[in-house]
C-alpha cells in the first residue's frame, strides 16, 4: 500500500497540504477532488517523486510500478503505435537487452532476452497498443502516422493511451477526459474499471468517476478527507457532514454570545469580577467551529429572453457543409429540424461525424448548401465554443469587457457581476491573456449570459471548467426560459438539462431514440458491425425517448407548484431574517434599562410579534403549497 503519513508541501509561499495522511490500498481506485489551485497535481508530482515534502514521510513499495500521465507531447516523428508502446518500459527495457545481445554475439544473452520477451507476451504488445489507439478515437492509418502529425489534443490522447500500456501498480490521470468525446470517455471508463492496478484520477466529470472510482480524497482546507464511494456518495456524505457542522457552529454561537453577554455585564463589577474573568478564559479556550459554506463563489443565472419566437429556426431538407474553391462539401443531408422555445436538444454522435457543422449551420456560420432554413430575425443566439473562447483579447480584461454591455453600470454593479463568475479583487482588472483555459470558459459563458439569449447553442461548454462551476452551469440551465441546443462529454450535464437527443452519425441527423446507456451500447454494436443497437423497451412499454417526454410535460406541469414553494421558502426566509435581526437588537440590555430607549423598545417588540404572526402565516402556506406539490406529483407518477 502507498501511504502519506503528516505531509507538509507548498508550492513557493503557498501551503497546500498540512499534516495531510492518508493510505491507498492496492487495487483501490481513487478520485482526488478539490477547487483548482488547492494542490491536487503537486500531490502528483510529490506521488512520483517529482517533489519533495516540506515534512511527512511517504512511503511506498518498493516493487510498485508508478505511472502519471504526461502533460505534454513533443513533436516527434515517431509513429503514433510506437510512441504508445514506449509506455511498456519492461518491453522495452528487453528489446535494448535482446539487441544489445544480438549485437554482442552472445548467445546466452539472446536467450535469456527472448524469455523475458515471451514472459511479457511481447508478440501482443503490438495489437494491444492499437486496441488502446482504437478505442482513444484513433484509425489505423492514424495510427502509422508520426506523433508531430497531430494536434496538441491529439497527442493528450496519445500520452493517454501511452500510460495505459504502461501495466502500472498504480496509474496516475490528471484530468483524462479532458480531450476527449463521449465515445472514448465511455471506452476509457470501461477499460479503466477492468484494469486491475490501482487508480488515482484527477477529474471534473462527475459521471466518469461514479463510474471508475470506488473511494473519494477529498483536498479542503490543507486538510485530505477520504470518503468511500463514488462521486455522488461523496456529495451525500459531505452533505451531511456540512448540516452536522452548521448545526454545532449555530449551538455554540449562542454559548459565545452567551459569554460574551455575560463578560460585557459584569466584569467591570467588583462582585462579579472572578466569575467574568473566568467566562473570558472559558472564551479563549472554546476552539471555535468553521460555519458551513459552500464555497465555490459561482452562482449565476441567464438572464429572461427579451423575445422568444416560436418557431426559433426551421430547417427542411437542409445540406450542411463548407465551400471552397472546388465547391461544394456534403457533410450532412436532408436535415429537418425545428427549434422552439422549450426545445432542449443534445447531440449525439460519434468525433468527426458532423455535429460541429450542424451546430455552425444553426448559428449562422455555415451557409446551408441546399435546403430550406428559415431562422426568426429577432432571434437572439448565445453560441459558445472553444474557439471562440481562444479567440479572446488576451489585452483585454473582464471589467472592460462587461462594461461595454452596461457603460452606466457603477464599479461595485460590475464587480458584483462578474463575481458570479468567479473573478473577484484585481482579477477584474488582469489581462485575459494571463488567465487559464477555465477562468476564459466562466469569461465567455459570462458574456454570453449578458447577451441575454433566447437560443442557446453550447459545444463542450463544460471544457476546462470545475466541478463547482459546472452545477453552477447546470443549475442555471435548468433555469432558462428558451431553448437548448448542446454538445457535450459530460453526461451529469446532458442528463440534467436536456429532454431529447438526436444522432448525428452516417452524414445524417435522426432523433435518437434512448438515453445515454443506450447510446453507449449504439457504439459499441457500431464498433463491431456497423449496425446501430434497436431501442429498448422497458417493462412498461415505454422506450426512453417516450420516459423523457412524459418526464418533460409532468416538468412543464409542476413547474407552477414548485414555483409557488419556491416563492414561499423566499418569504418565510425573509421573514426569518428579519425577524433575527429584531431579536438581536431586543438582545441588547440597555434597552431594559435606558428609560430613553423605551420607545424603541416597545417598537421592537411590536415588530418581534408581527413578524412572529407572519411567520406562522408564511410557514402555513408553505405547508400547503409543499402539499399541494406532493399531490400533483403523486397523480402524475
Amino acid at each position: 500500500m502507498l501511504s502519506l503519513e503528516q505531509i507538509n508541501l507548498r508550492r513557493g509561499p503557498d501551503l497546500l497540504l498540512e499534516e495531510a495522511s492518508f493510505v491507498l490500498h492496492k487495487g483501490w481506485r481513487v478520485g482526488l477532488v478539490g477547487r483548482n489551485g488547492t494542490g491536487k497535481s503537486s500531490l502528483f508530482k510529490l506521488i512520483m517523486g517529482e517533489l519533495e515534502s516540506d515534512g511527512g514521510n511517504l512511503n511506498c513499495p518498493n516493487d510498485w510500478r508508478l505511472a502519471m500521465m504526461a502533460q505534454e507531447v513533443p513533436a516527434l516523428a515517431q509513429p503514433a503505435v510506437d510512441y504508445v508502446l514506449d509506455g511498456h518500459k519492461a518491453l522495452r527495457r528487453a528489446e535494448r537487452k535482446l539487441a544489445d545481445a544480438e549485437s554482442a554475439g552472445d548467445n546466452h544473452a539472446i536467450a535469456v532476452a527472448h524469455g523475458e520477451l515471451e514472459a511479457l507476451h511481447a508478440w501482443q504488445q503490438p495489437a494491444r497498443a492499437a486496441t488502446l489507439l482504437a478505442g482513444l478515437g484513433f484509425s489505423e492509418t492514424q495510427q502509422r502516422q508520426p506523433v508531430s502529425s497531430f494536434s496538441g489534443g491529439w497527442r493528450m490522447r496519445l500520452n493517454l493511451a501511452q500510460v495505459l500500456m504502461s501495466d502500472a501498480d498504480l496509474l496516475l490521470l490528471d484530468e483524462p477526459t479532458n480531450h476527449l468525446d463521449l465515445d472514448a470517455i465511455l471506452w476509457l471508463q470501461s477499460y479503466l474499471i477492468q484494469q486491475p492496478g490501482a487508480l488515482l484520477v484527477i477529474s471534473h466529470d462527475r459521471a466518469f468517476l461514479d463510474a471508475t472510482v470506488n473511494q473519494i480524497l477529498h483536498i479542503e482546507r490543507q486538510k485530505l478527507h477520504h470518503y468511500s464511494g463514488g462521486y455522488s456518495d461523496f456529495e451525500r456524505q459531505r452533505a451531511e457532514q456540512l448540516a452536522l457542522q452548521q448545526k454545532m457552529h449555530d449551538k455554540q454561537q449562542a454559548q459565545v454570545a452567551h459569554l460574551q453577554t455575560f463578560i460585557r455585564r459584569f466584569k467591570a463589577k467588583a462582585s462579579k469580577a472572578k466569575q467574568a474573568q473566568s467566562r473570558v478564559k472559558a472564551l479563549e479556550k472554546l476552539e471555535l467551529i468553521a460555519p458551513a459554506h459552500v464555497d465555490s463563489g459561482f452562482s449565476f443565472d441567464f438572464h429572461m429572453p427579451e423575445k422568444l419566437p416560436n418557431p426559433m429556426e426551421n430547417l427542411e431538407q437542409v445540406q450542411c457543409g463548407y465551400r471552397n474553391n472546388e465547391g461544394d462539401v456534403a457533410i450532412l443531408s436532408q436535415v429537418s429540424l425545428s427549434l422552439r422555445p422549450e426545445s432542449r436538444l443534445g447531440l449525439l454522435g460519434p468525433n468527426g461525424a458532423g455535429k460541429s457543422t450542424l451546430i455552425r449551420t444553426l448559428v449562422g456560420e455555415l451557409p446551408p448548401l441546399a435546403g430550406r432554413f428559415e431562422k426568426d430575425r429577432d432571434l437572439a443566439v448565445g453560441y459558445f465554443h472553444q474557439q471562440q473562447v481562444d479567440r479572446l483579447d488576451h489585452s483585454d480584461t473582464p471589467y472592460q469587457m462587461l462594461s461595454r454591455f452596461y457603460p452606466k453600470w457603477s464599479e461595485s454593479q460590475l464587480r458584483s457581476e462578474l463575481g458570479r463568475f468567479g473573478f473577484h479583487g484585481d482579477d477584474v482588472f488582469a489581462p485575459v491573456g494571463r488567465f487559464s483555459g477555465g477562468e476564459k470558459s466562466r469569461l465567455a459563458l459570462a458574456m454570453i449570459v449578458q447577451e441575454k439569449p433566447a437560443l442557446l447553442v453550447l459545444d463542450e461548454p463544460a471544457n476546462h471548467l470545475d466541478l463547482d462551476m459546472r452545477e453552477a452551469l447546470t443549475l442555471a440551465l435548468q433555469a432558462f426560459e428558451g431553448a437548448v441546443v448542446m454538445v457535450s462529454h459530460d453526461r451529469h450535464l446532458l442528463e440534467t438539462t436536456v429532454d431529447e437527443f438526436w444522432l448525428v452519425a452516417n452524414g445524417e441527423v435522426r432523433r435518437f431514440d434512448g438515453d445515454l446507456d443506450d447510446y453507449a451500447r449504439w457504439l459499441q454494436q457500431n464498433r463491431k458491425d456497423g449496425k446501430p443497437v434497436r431501442e429498448e423497451k422497458t417493462d412498461d412499454g415505454l422506450d426512453a425517448k417516450a420516459r423523457r417526454q412524459q418526464a418533460a410535460q409532468k416538468r412543464e406541469q409542476l413547474r407552477p407548484l414548485k414555483k409557488q414553494v419556491e416563492q414561499q421558502e423566499k418569504q418565510l426566509a425573509e421573514c426569518d431574517k428579519q425577524l433575527a435581526q429584531v431579536e438581536q437588537a431586543l438582545s441588547d440590555d440597555s434597552l431594559y434599562t435606558d428609560d430613553a430607549r423605551r420607545n424603541e423598545m416597545n417598537g421592537l417588540l411590536g415588530d418581534q410579534a408581527r413578524l412572529k404572526k407572519q411567520h406562522d402565516e408564511l410557514e402555513g402556506a408553505l405547508l400547503d403549497a409543499m402539499e399541494a406539490l406532493e399531490e400533483a406529483e403523486a397523480k402524475l407518477d
